[in-house]
């Protein structure tokens, strides 16, 4: 039997009887997440956590960060790497498989990863046994197994989306990619950040649920009816009945007439029960400190005033997002073989500044002005035609290299202080033009002088004549 390009058939007649189970702790309901749990009987379940908006908003911006930037096929050339394009890796690169976009694959591979710790991706061949599509399975409906020769298998339930059928026998490991976080328990199961975070996203949930309760009732606690006497259960009863039909839920808020003594009194809000908002604001940083997200990124607490925001996104983006960057490029390296055909995947990481024109356009200045990048190359990021001249990186006149300082030092004059050597005597013809050269400006400076002075004497014998007359008419 061939599955995906594959014998399985012959693999599984061998290895089956063998196969082992791995232990999948922490998958779906996670407990023990603090000590004595279990005698509480205090379960964390994965939905409620999800729940969470800081649980949701870390995973959602740590999985749309990744799946925004594309993911090239690189070629080293000459110690370069450059992108290029294969037809045997770039279609499935561009198009996983026929549901999915690349952003929305990205997406789901690290939503799964950050959601159940493991993120199972299904390679389907074709007869070339070439990888023509990828698939994100359920890790619920996934199992790692183990021969006892050290071989891994996956044991996957039925699937539809993916093709897969129903009682289909243990696929090789060499059919699956399997991307997990922190291995704690086993190398082959991955522990989700909720595992950690869960006790904290709980209480959020809680606390959120009780202050949407608290505020259904008008922001008023429940009260206390009093009588002055003793009374029977029964009358009890009926009026705390009759007090919630007629002035509880939509009805709160209406006059109320006690009579035969009773009294109405309300219960006041207990200081601690005050403090919701920074129990939830701890719990939010608790979640956000297990996710490596900076807490401002996702609403929780105030932007730091003491870093720029350049420098901000540089730390998220070495903490929280490079992991995950660098594990899937390594995986898909591995997973379709670009490295025995000479290549190898790289995310474009641009695509982070794209939103960001001010920061890219600084970048870009600093990369000319540096020398390491020409303005032509620069343009071409800004998707700008290039221009004449732009083809080459230039510096500054004042910049010289290392090699070329250690050669005027060593030199005999190496700051030029003694005369330079004459230059070579000019020939008969060069000789003729600059003394022509030279007569032509001596005439003209001449003539120009001669003119000065022609005019300073006009001007002088003017001014007289006009005194003489002066002096005349007085």
């Amino acid at each position: 039997m061939r599955v995906f390009g594959y014998d399985i058939s012959l693999r599984r007649t061998k290895a089956a009887p063998s196969l082992s189970g791995v232990d999948n702790r922490g998958w779906h309901v996670i407990q023990e997440s603090f000590a004595g749990a279990w005698q509480r009987d205090v379960t964390i379940d994965k939905e409620v956590v999800l729940s969470n908006w800081t649980v949701f908003a870390c995973m959602t911006l740590i999985a749309g960060d990744v799946g925004k930037m594309c993911i090239d096929l690189m070629e080293e050339v000459d110690g370069i790497r450059r992108p290029i394009d294969s037809p045997a890796f770039s279609p499935v690169l561009r198009k996983p498989n026929d549901y999915q976009t690349r952003q929305k694959f990205i997406e789901s591979w690290v939503l799964s990863k950050l959601s159940s710790g493991n993120t199972y991706i299904l390679k389907v061949r074709d007869a070339r046994k070439v990888v023509v599509a990828m698939h994100v399975l359920d890790p619920s409906r996934v199992r790692p197994l183990v021969a006892k020769n050290g071989d891994v298998y996956y044991e996957v339930q039925d699937d539809e989306l993916a093709g897969l059928p129903e009682g289909l026998p243990a696929i090789p490991a060499s059919e699956i990619i399997h991307d997990r976080m922190w291995c704690l328990y086993h190398p082959l199961v991955g522990l989700s950040p909720i595992f950690a975070c869960g006790l904290a996203a709980t209480q959020g949930v809680k606390i959120t649920g009780n202050s949407a309760k608290f505020f259904e009732n008008m922001s008023r606690p429940s009260g206390i009816i009093t009588a002055p006497g003793q009374i029977s259960d029964e009358t009890a009863l009926r009026m705390k009945t009759t007090w919630e039909t007629n002035y509880g839920g939509d009805k709160i808020g209406r006059v109320a007439v006690l009579g035969d003594g009773l009294k109405y009194e309300a219960m006041s809000v207990n200081p601690v029960d005050a403090q919701l908002v920074d129990q939830l604001k701890l719990s939010g940083e608790m979640i956000c400190s297990v996710f490596h997200v900076p807490g401002y990124k996702v609403g929780v607490g105030a932007t730091p005033t003491y870093q720029n925001a350049e420098v901000l996104n540089q730390i998220y983006y070495s903490d929280c997002i490079q992991v995950q960057v660098e594990a899937i490029e390594a995986l898909l390296d591995d997973g379709l073989g670009v490295v025995k055909a000479g290549y190898s995947t790289e995310f474009d990481l641009d695509a982070l500044l794209r939103m960001d024109s001010a920061t890219q356009v600084k970048t870009l200045n600093e990369a000319v002005g540096g020398g390491w990048m020409s303005p032509n190359e620069a343009r071409k990021k800004r998707n700008l035609p290039a221009v004449k001249g732009g083809e080459g990186p230039y510096l500054q006149q004042q910049n010289y290299s290392l090699e070329a300082l250690s050669k005027r030092d060593t030199g005999a004059d190496p700051f030029g202080s003694a005369a330079q050597p004459s230059a070579m005597p000019p020939s008969e013809d060069q000789a003729k033009a600059i003394f022509d050269r030279a007569r032509a400006d001596i005439a003209a400076e001449i003539a120009e002088k001669r003119e000065s002075e022609e005019r300073v004497a006009r001007e002088f014998a003017d001014l007289l004549m006009r005194r003489l007359d002066d002096i005349g008419t007085a």
